[in-house]
């Protein structure tokens, strides 16, 4: 069956995303969905988008773009979108680190982490390293500061909830710098309690931050994710993506995310419900005996 793949896709070990059963009634859990819907004008902004189905989306989304720039207070030169923070994430391997470079530096993330990240590493040819976390589980900035061709991982950390603080992640952002390297920071669970360096991004041309609009604003089914940092980084993933797909972002998709954005109220509201639904199932599994992560997402990792 293999018999006219070639050696990337011989080689290369796909993620596996998780399960998405049918003809069943579930509390769902696996995938980290948020519980809550988006709110009315979502809908109202996808049904008043339908009707433009039949010609392209605007390839640059325009309009999402500069109502994200808005809401993080940056120029909308230094944002990107894509379909979803996978595809965005993907983009990034390939934007900014080395591929199938002998003798290159890794790639460094951390070895308990998102495990796409590996697979991304793969499919680029990249070499990379994964650092151990502490004995805590938690990650230490500091052992990053080695020779590499680049940093990633997640704040808050997955599967583990851990969250580092602005000034740690800022300081390995500096790290970075001084060797010309890029730090990119998924933030997918930031909107859970975490602190958010994106207001950092104006002082670093090296530092990107990757956020979806999968979690918190409850938009999994629509594949929306995006980027800001320095408008040289976003050129590098524009270049990246429009020589795969000029039209990543969907005419509905790109009008539900705006809307999105401008709930803020709403999804305040809801994600400080998660928040406070998480830490008391972290109390009461504590009290009957389990150990549990401080966590900063929409989860809890437990024994």
């Amino acid at each position: 069956m293999d018999l006219y793949w070639n050696s990337r896709v011989r080689n290369v070990q796909p993620y596996i995303p998780g399960e998405q059963p049918k003809g069943r009634r579930f509390i769902k859990l696996n995938t980290n969905e948020n519980p809550y819907p988006p709110p009315d004008t979502v809908f109202e902004a996808i049904a008043q988008a339908a009707g433009r189905l039949r010609l392209y989306p605007d390839p640059s989304s325009c309009e999402l773009r500069e109502t994200l720039a808005v809401r993080f207070g940056v120029r909308p030169e230094n944002v990107f979108v894509g379909n979803g923070s996978d595809e965005v994430l993907a983009f990034c391997f390939g934007a900014f680190f080395p591929s199938g470079t002998a003798g290159a530096e890794p790639i460094l993330f951390p070895d308990i982490s998102y495990s796409f990240y590996p697979v991304f590493a793969n499919l680029w040819g990249a070499p990379y390293r994964s650092v151990p976390l502490r004995g805590d589980l938690s990650l230490e900035t500091a052992d990053f500061d080695v020779p590499n061709s680049g940093v990633i991982f997640p704040n808050p950390n997955a599967p583990t909830g851990i969250a580092l603080s602005a000034a740690a992640v800022v300081q390995a952002a500096r790290f970075q710098a001084e060797r010309q390297r890029v730090l990119i920071v998924d933030e997918a669970y930031i909107a859970f309690g975490g602190e958010s360096v994106v207001p950092f991004t104006a002082g670093f041309d090296n530092l990107l931050v990757t956020q979806t609009f999968s979690k918190a604003a409850s938009l999994a089914g629509l594949r929306v994710g995006y980027a800001i940092g320095n408008a040289s980084l976003i050129e590098g993933l524009e270049r990246i993506r429009d020589s795969f797909n000029s039209y990543p972002v969907d005419t509905l998709a790109a009008a539900a995310a705006t809307a999105a954005v401008k709930a803020t109220d709403y999804y305040t509201m809801i994600n400080s419900r998660i928040m406070q639904t998480r830490e008391r199932v972290a109390a009461a599994l504590r009290k009957k005996g389990w150990q549990v992560l401080p966590s900063q997402a929409n989860f809890i990792f437990a024994r």
